[in-house]
């Protein structure tokens, strides 16, 4: 390794110490004959001093440097002198003075200045991603993220869940938005799909007996975009066996409880309030309320439960599903299908921060013959049932447990509990509202050559 320590992490305690420091010059001020700087890597700053008598002929390499240039530097930890102490970073009360610099690569251009205070347009930021990911708000939200989903993964794997990866390449099974459809090369003129979520998957790991699954997911959507939505995204993704809602409620409120108290030092109040749907929309004219005021609570969590099973598509006049057609119906109302439909209350609930929807799931359908009944309400005949979900029909025949599970926005998640606007602020590569990559331009044209392997015509627009 080049460097022994990274600049932020550096304290009192390494007084004395020869260190190798490798970063980015950040700030450059001249005093006289000395020359201080800031170096820069993800952990943080720390001040250099650079002294003629000390650094000898690495003097003029000092002279050379302009901001964003890559080095390596030798040197001692020296505490700050007094009047010179700097209470607001965490390296303020020591400085390194240096032996020996070395340039590793130069900057020869900025389009913008990476100070954490100048404003930069956002297009601009995503076409030189590389470079607004250096700046400190950003790198810190990062950092932060990282916490989060470590503590994720520390409290599932207490309660006994096992972290299984399921397919990117899958069918194509509309959950609800158009899916991203990838050609097979091997058998032309088929297309796999790219995940909505890992729903199906996850509900085969359950008949296969797994028992308690958990993922962090790559998740895609072909929708319209806004500044919560991307066209992929992550989520926490679970699914448990022999439970029922009760179970649900209880581990989320105790993972978000860990993560929380673990991140931002937050208590959070358990258990989370609880409203039916019929009463959320009744009462605030939403089943994603804030209840913020009311409860006089900063980041206030609510369950939303007891939504309609079925909704009526307006266009077609036809019955479809409020979620998911694998959402399971109420006991007390398995004998309204096919009659009173508007009454009839899914095993469903959608968990709401800040008047947020931060995630949703369901206890799910374990019985073959109860699947096929609503497919065949939603308008999908057995024939179509076959093709496109048998694989999952076949399993539910096999000792299929109970099961139900929970799908929580990790981007969404991570913009709330640091304030922020937008996710593409949480997302290391974001697109834009466009859909756009700035950085790569993607999506692009692809070589006719790479068509005509795939047996795909590309067609003209019509104006």
């Amino acid at each position: 390794m080049l460097r022994t320590d990274y600049c932020g992490k550096l304290n009192l305690k390494d007084e004395n110490r020869a260190v190798s420091l490798c970063g980015w010059v950040y700030r450059i001020r001249e005093h006289g004959k000395v020359v201080f700087l800031d170096l820069r890597d993800r952990e943080g700053v720390i001040q250099v001093v650079c002294v003629p008598s000390v650094l000898k002929e690495g003097f003029d390499t000092v002279k050379s440097l302009v901001k964003e240039d890559v080095i390596l530097l030798r040197g001692i930890v020296n505490k700050r002198p007094k009047g010179t102490i700097n209470d607001k970073i965490p390296t303020g009360f020591i400085e390194i003075l240096a032996s020996e610099i070395k340039i590793l690569n130069r900057c020869l251009n900025l389009p913008f200045e990476l100070d954490s205070d100048t404003e930069v347009a956002e297009e601009l930021r995503l076409k030189y991603r590389y470079l607004d990911l250096r700046r400190e708000g950003l790198q810190n939200n990062f950092i932060f993220r990282d916490r989060v989903t470590k503590e994720m993964r520390y409290f599932l794997d207490s309660q006994g869940f096992l972290d299984v990866e399921t397919p990117i390449l899958t069918k194509s099974t509309p959950e609800g938005a158009r899916d991203y459809l990838v050609p097979a090369r091997l058998r032309s003129g088929n297309f796999y799909a790219l995940p909505q979520s890992p729903q199906l998957f996850k509900q085969i790991l359950m008949v296969a007996g797994f028992d308690r699954y958990f993922q962090i997911a790559r998740c895609f959507r072909d929708e319209d975009l806004r500044a919560d939505r991307q066209p992929e995204f992550t989520q926490l993704d679970l699914e448990m066996s022999f439970i029922d809602e009760e179970d649900i409620f209880n581990l989320i409120e105790g993972l978000l409880s860990q993560v929380f108290k673990k991140t931002l030092n937050i208590d959070l109040k358990t258990p989370f309030l609880r409203l039916k749907y019929i009463d959320a929309v009744k009462r605030y004219g939403s089943d994603k309320p804030d209840l913020r005021k009311e409860r006089n609570e900063e980041l206030s969590f609510l369950w939303i439960n007891d939504f309609p099973l079925f909704r009526m598509d307006e266009e077609s006049g036809k019955w479809d599903m409020e979620h998911h057609p694998f959402t399971a119906p109420h006991p007390d109302d398995v004998g309204l299908i096919g009659k009173d439909m508007a009454k009839i209350r899914a095993r469903s609930y959608d968990l709401v921060l800040n008047g947020v929807e931060l995630g949703s799931g369901s206890i799910r359908i374990h019985d073959r013959n109860l699947q096929k009944k609503i497919f065949q309400t939603i308008g999908i005949s057995d024939d179509d049932a076959e093709r496109k979900f048998g694989f999952l029909l076949k399993a539910l025949e096999c000792g299929a447990p109970p099961h139900g599970g929970f799908a929580l926005g990790l981007d969404r998640m991570v913009a709330l509990m640091l304030n922020r606007d937008s996710i593409r602020d949480v997302i290391a590569f974001p697109k834009t509202q466009r859909g756009i990559c700035l950085l790569t331009d993607a999506p692009s044209s692809v070589d006719i050559n790479q068509l005509l392997e795939l047996k795909i015509k590309v067609l003209k627009e019509q104006e």
